[in-house]
């Protein structure tokens, strides 16, 4: 369990890659499990925003789920899913409390000038270190350039994003 974690880590810090991850359906569900499970619980303490954020959670572990399936199968790698997969749900767990606190602090500190600006450059950081992780692990597993695997987890992260202002538009503004 701790060299599963160690791994997890390590892909989160860019050392290793979803090549380093057992090919097993059984890894992906758990890993799915504890990427909910610790979501779940840091948002119950910290809840990034009003409304029903546990199925915004629902929808994003369906979605990112979906989208992998669809990207392996349109680049011809279907047999590359469950260790992509793993992978970003892996290092996804691992980044999920300091990414829910960053998007908590940002709705908390919205109207405050004084914090306004370091907790943005702090959400801007966390967004590129997710995105450079996540396109590490889709040039490993799909072979395309850096650029494009930046493109791709820039349209992953729109996508999910306007599928849940599609689910749950915000309240009109009175």
């Amino acid at each position: 369990m701790l060299s599963l974690v160690r791994l997890f880590a390590d892909i989160a810090l860019l050392r290793r890659g979803p090549e380093d991850v057992p090919a097993s359906a059984l890894l992906l569900a758990s890993v799915v499990v504890a990427y909910f499970l610790v979501s779940f619980f840091v948002s119950l303490l910290l809840p990034p925003f009003a409304g029903p954020w546990h199925l915004h959670l629902l929808v994003d572990v369906g979605f990112t789920l979906a989208w992998y399936v669809v990207l392996m199968r349109v680049f011809a790698r279907p047999e590359r899913f469950l260790q992509t997969t793993t992978a970003v749900f892996g290092y996804q767990t691992v980044l999920a409390p300091a990414w829910i606190a960053t998007a908590w602090l940002a709705g908390r500190f919205q109207d405050n000038e004084v914090w306004l600006l370091p907790v943005a450059i702090a959400g801007l950081g966390m967004l590129a270190w997710v995105l450079v992780a996540n396109a590490r692990i889709l040039r490993s597993a799909l072979g395309l350039t850096m650029a494009a695997c930046v493109g791709l987890a820039i349209l992953q992260t729109i996508a999910g994003q306007l599928l849940l202002l599609g689910l749950f538009p915000p309240p009109a503004a009175s």
